[in-house]
């Protein structure tokens, strides 16, 4: 079972959070987080190079510095405060009619190396060893990683009745989703709480955040190791997590454009997927794929479906039997030359929250040459192909809304 604990979270003020409050450090560019950043914003602690002009590389070492002065000096104007007691807080998201409830909690770092934390992304070691510089420096988890774990119905009337009061943060970002969070603060409710996970709840799931988990794993390690008085206990083996159960979670479509057909005309293209898929032409509106090993191609200003033949792929292996990987096996890697998701250039991944015009816009622009929609992975995929310690492929999961980063901040003292 899982370990976790509550703890005492850095925040704002619930006057000021919306000014404090950002997206996350990888949804925006350094320029866009520059344009969107006011006075008190998150994103000078997260993004600082953009307090320089012109902005600096976000690995020089003054924009390490200057994320230590600004994390120090919006506590000392408090802008961001600690809590007195240790907590456990209720987040949640609204998106359209969908609303999903995380519980605030430290995880431990043994759960990740021992597999109870279980990831379904290969992490790229130049990004872990960025996240790990950030958190080392700060001594703190400023953002925390998204994780779900199996529906609990005592967990559920728990955050139930937690939330059905008055929340401390209640704000509209500027994409339209709602954000809402209560601390926790009754000590038997605290209890309760820890008691579940380490009782009941056999494994988190992580659904975003692979390489600040891993980050935060390896400096929870390197502390222990400087550390010849380590028992376990101290805050620097624990990081911060929102959790949500997978039922409340939709993963969204992660779609792939392509620069050039590898040589083909359009006709020779289409003529050459039909070996492998039921290829139909469905005109010039979007059409959105409505079932598994179901593919929307847009191509010379039209829409057409793609379904998988029988016998393409293979419904025993969870890997195989995904979407991305029928699409990676069949198209990309066959008939595109495209060997290599994570380093090929003439590929590039648009999230699903961009909607199907976003593919016809590239397209269309002349940008690229074909755009492909993918059917949603389930999060009953993720998690069997997590439990079995498969990986899945590159940009395969789009998860919406984002966690607002400046919500709660960890202290590893």
């Amino acid at each position: 079972m899982v370990r976790v604990k509550p703890f005492a979270a850095i925040r704002p003020p619930k006057d000021i959070v919306t000014e404090v409050a950002a997206p996350p450090y990888d949804v925006l560019n350094s320029q866009e987080a520059k344009d969107m950043a006011g006075e008190k914003s998150l994103l000078h602690i997260t993004k600082p190079e953009i307090d320089f002009d012109p902005i600096l590389e976000d690995h020089d070492p003054r924009v390490y510095d200057r994320a230590v002065k600004n994390f120090a000096d919006w506590q000392a104007r408090g802008w961001l405060v600690r809590d007195p007691k240790e907590c456990y807080y209720v987040y949640a998201q609204t998106m359209g009619a969908r609303t999903q409830y995380g519980l605030v909690l430290c995880a431990h770092t043994d759960d990740y190396a021992s597999g109870l934390i279980k990831k379904h992304e290969l992490t790229r070691k130049d990004k872990e060893d960025d996240r790990m510089v950030h958190v080392r420096i700060q001594n703190a988890n400023i953002e925390p990683v998204f994780f779900a774990y199996k529906d609990n119905p005592e967990l559920a009337a728990i955050v139930a009745k937690a939330s059905a009061g008055k929340p401390e943060y209640d704000f509209i970002d500027e994409n339209n989703f709602g954000h809402r969070f209560w601390p926790i603060t009754d000590d038997a409710t605290i209890a309760r709480i820890t008691e579940i996970f380490t009782n009941e709840v056999k494994a988190f799931y992580v659904a975003d955040g692979h390489h600040r988990t891993a980050a935060a794993a390896r400096v929870g390690a390197e502390k222990r190791e400087q550390n010849p008085n380590h028992t376990g206990n101290e805050e620097y083996n624990f990081f911060m997590a929102v959790c949500f159960p997978e039922g409340q979670l939709k993963i969204l479509d992660y779609n792939r454009v392509v620069k050039d057909l590898n040589g083909l005309s359009q006709e020779e293209f289409k003529q050459a997927l039909k070996t492998d898929f039921e290829l139909a032409d469905r005109g010039t509106e979007p059409y959105e794929p409505s079932k598994l090993h179901e593919f929307s191609m847009y191509l010379g200003g039209r829409w057409y479906s793609m379904v998988a033949k029988p016998g393409r792929y293979d419904d025993s292996d969870p890997i195989g039997v995904l979407d991305v990987t029928i699409l990676s096996n069949l198209v990309l890697d066959k008939l595109l030359a495209i060997k290599d998701l994570r380093t090929d250039k003439r590929i590039d991944f648009v999230g699903g929250i961009r909607g199907l015009g976003e593919l016809s816009r590239r397209v269309d622009s002349g940008e690229m040459e074909v755009a492909f929609a993918l059917y949603p992975v389930s999060m009953q995929q993720l998690m069997d192909i997590a439990d079995s310690g498969n990986i899945m492929p590159p940009k395969t999961t789009w998860f919406e809304p984002k966690l607002r980063s400046g919500l709660a901040i960890h202290s590893l003292d």
